[in-house]
């Protein structure tokens, strides 16, 4: 792409650079871009599947570009068709307003504020006269918004597709031509909608920005996308202890991929691991280990990344327990035992706890319990409960 370093690493782990010749372009004008990152707040929390992008757009602010990060709270009502088997749930403004809050914190902790330009998309699109809005959905067939993917899979099944879908990659790419983008990131399954932008830029008489896009990391499964839904997500908000034990427990086939997209490791230590795993003279537990103490240290601080560490291989390899289990205080003489994990917030639902008792997945008092119908009587000495490999409590009557 180009003759320099520095530009070669910049572009180092996109999976598609559209166009190769804009970059030179581009990038040999010398000029600080503008780089466009959109994020729809339709959920409160992010995981770090939502890094990846994050991640490069820092390296890219550190080489002295500015990052144009748009917060689609317009488009968020209507949520990203991509991946979609049906219509989304139209959000509230009210949601969409708490979610951005929470997002915008978050995000903070890898961009760089002051190199960062902070926009809603409400900003224009809700202003769009009857007129424009015509402008803007004649510039876009029936035909080419069907040759996306997940539109076109729910029109051969008979799935409905709502009209407002359809106007999302028109409303997104839009964004593209009020920021003035010279080049978009985003993932993979992001791409036709960056490529609307592109075409659109063309309508207004811009020059087209750069779209690269970003493998889509797996989570702790190694399967699936990293999801919320699919229960497979390490958050950026789960507790010191919990992100440790989840990274440990990933398969080491995902070790190498955590290790290019998720960590700020200096490519040289990331090869060193690399060429470690392959000749056996590094242990994947121990990679592992230090990929949990590395992301920990970054997201909640050096300590609490020593303190998880050390708690991890006292209860996993030394048989021993967690330091500060926390107490739960239940306003009951005796609860069945799948209500009692749920009332201490060790399960989300009952569902899930029957599922880890049949499994096996949880102990009272350090023995394995498999029956839903067991009545645990509390007291004022509580009782220890272990549901699966990383959460504990110790469970009282009020």
């Amino acid at each position: 792409m180009s003759s320099g370093q520095p530009l070669n690493s910049l572009f180092e782990g996109f999976v598609d650079v559209i166009t190769v010749e804009d970059v030179k372009v581009r990038f040999g004008e010398g000029k600080a871009l503008r780089i466009k990152y959109g994020a729809d707040p339709s959920a409160p929390d992010l995981h770090l599947g939502h890094t990846v992008p994050l991640r490069k757009l820092r390296q890219f602010q550190d080489a002295g570009h500015l990052v144009v990060f748009i917060i689609g709270d317009f488009t968020a009502m209507i949520g990203d068709p991509t991946h979609r088997s049906e219509t989304r749930k139209m959000l509230t403004r009210e949601e969409v307003a708490e979610n951005a809050r929470s997002y915008q914190e978050q995000v903070f902790k890898i961009l760089d504020p002051a190199k960062t330009e902070v926009r809603y998309n409400s900003e224009w699109l809700s202003k769009l006269t009857p007129h424009e809005f015509l402008h803007l959905t004649s510039q876009y067939t029936v035909a080419r918004l069907l040759e996306r993917d997940d539109f076109q899979k729910r029109y051969r099944s008979n799935q409905p597709i709502a009209v407002v879908e359809f106007l999302y990659p028109l409303m997104q790419g839009y964004d593209s031509v009020i920021v003035k983008a010279d080049m978009e990131v985003g993932g993979t399954d992001q791409k036709f909608n960056l490529l609307v932008g592109r075409e659109l830029q063309k309508v207004w008489g811009q020059r087209s920005q750069i779209v690269a896009t970003l493998p889509i990391i797996e989570g702790m499964d190694g399967v699936q996308k990293m999801s919320k839904s699919l229960g497979n997500h390490i958050a950026l908000k789960d507790p010191p202890s919990e992100m440790f034990g989840k990274i440990m427990s990933i398969p080491d086939a995902l070790l190498v991929r955590y290790y290019e997209y998720l960590t700020a490791f200096k490519r040289e230590e990331i090869l060193r691991v690399i060429a470690g795993l392959k000749d056996g003279s590094l242990h994947p537990r121990n990679v592992k280990a230090d990929l949990g103490a590395h992301l920990v240290a970054f997201y909640h601080g050096q300590a609490a990344a020593e303190k998880a560490r050390a708690e991890f291989d006292e209860v996993f390899k030394n048989k021993g327990l967690p330091a500060d289990i926390p107490t739960v205080e239940i306003a009951a003489e005796s609860l069945d035992l799948v209500s009692l994990l749920h009332q201490a917030g060790l399960v989300a639902s009952k569902g899930e706890g029957r599922r880890l008792l049949e499994q096996g997945g949880v102990r009272l008092n350090q023995e394995k319990v498999q029956d839903a119908t067991l009545m645990v009587k509390l007291g004022v000495e509580p009782v220890l409960i272990q549901c699966g490999k990383r959460k504990f409590a110790k469970v009282k009557r009020a």
